[in-house]
């Protein structure tokens, strides 16, 4: 049984900053002797990155200078962040991090000795030096998914999808694995809009996302390809599992319960599936699974073709 990990929550006000000794003007020395140059040294070389995990790393490197630790882990659920460095031990020390009511997320510091007190004071006042930083790599990692997410579906957007796709298929390639795509449309989702608004269509739009994320892997890339299409990426899966998985997402949607007014609203989804070729280019691939989607619904809709 491991011993109870030191819990502590942190709120760093200006007050707090104070009380630690921190100032904005700070000297640089190299090779920090004391806890006080060490946070010099910090407060120089965490700025430089607004990179999550490149912060992180040499936040973790630079403490060891004068605490010995095991592994850094870091997470933040609302955002689905979850880092570690380092090996797990049995002695632990965590802290939640809060900012003027923003929660930054919970580091825990690991090791296989106890942290005596004198130990965790170091810790907690060489957090200050990682506060602002961690901020602003959030803050900036934020601004990067806005700038590739689609704000109603919660999916990629078409700028995420081109460097997803091209991005994949360069791995398919170097690691000789497969990789298929799913091309897929909302039947008759014009006469959806025309008949109860772009509200309802909206919320269809969402429902239909939020089924098909629930229903792959997380290593499955959904993204909105425009208006009522979505397109989805699988890695390492060949054209009998992908087929597979449109069929199951196909299923899925005709389980939808949406209803207008009480009434029952049916939902289906046609699908084109291709599986990348030896030499082919990211745009054949895509052009492919979307012939096959054409083929599907000329053929009658709520149904699956796959590529030749």
């Amino acid at each position: 049984m491991l011993p109870p990990s030191k819990s502590n929550t942190i709120d760093f006000d200006a007050a707090k900053l104070q009380r630690l000794g921190f100032s904005a003007k700070r000297t640089p020395n190299l090779h920090p002797l004391s806890l006080n140059q060490l946070r010099q040294q910090l407060n120089l070389q965490l700025q430089t990155s607004l990179e999550l995990e490149r912060i992180l790393d040499v936040f973790f490197q630079e403490v060891q200078r004068i605490i010995p630790l095991g592994a850094l882990a870091y997470q933040q659920p609302a955002s689905d962040l979850r880092l570690e460095l380092g090996e797990r031990a049995t002695h632990s020390a965590s802290y939640h991090l809060n900012h003027d009511g923003d929660y930054l997320g919970e580091l825990i510091f690991r090791r296989n000795q106890r942290f005596t007190d004198d130990e965790l004071g170091q810790l907690e006042s060489l957090l200050v030096c990682l506060l602002f930083p961690l901020r602003n790599a959030l803050l900036y990692r934020s601004a990067l998914q806005s700038a590739l997410r689609d704000p109603l579906t919660g999916t990629g957007n078409r700028i995420a999808m081109d460097q997803a796709l091209q991005r994949e298929v360069d791995l398919a390639r170097r690691n000789l694995q497969p990789l298929s795509l799913l091309m897929l449309d909302i039947d008759h989702f014009k006469r959806i809009n025309d008949s109860h608004g772009h509200g309802v269509g909206d919320d269809v739009l969402k429902a239909v996302a939020a089924t098909l994320k629930g229903q792959l892997r997380n290593v499955d890339m959904v993204f909105r390809f425009g208006g009522e299409e979505f397109l989805i990426l699988l890695s390492n899966t060949n054209r009998e599992a992908a087929g597979m998985i449109g069929e199951r997402l196909r299923h899925s949607v005709l389980n939808l319960q949406c209803a207008v007014q009480d009434q029952p609203l049916e939902l289906s989804i046609s699908l084109g599936c291709a599986t990348l070729l030896p030499g082919e280019s990211a745009d054949s691939l895509l052009r492919r699974a979307d012939n096959a989607l054409y083929v599907a619904k000329r053929e009658g809709r709520n149904r699956l073709t796959m590529a030749g």
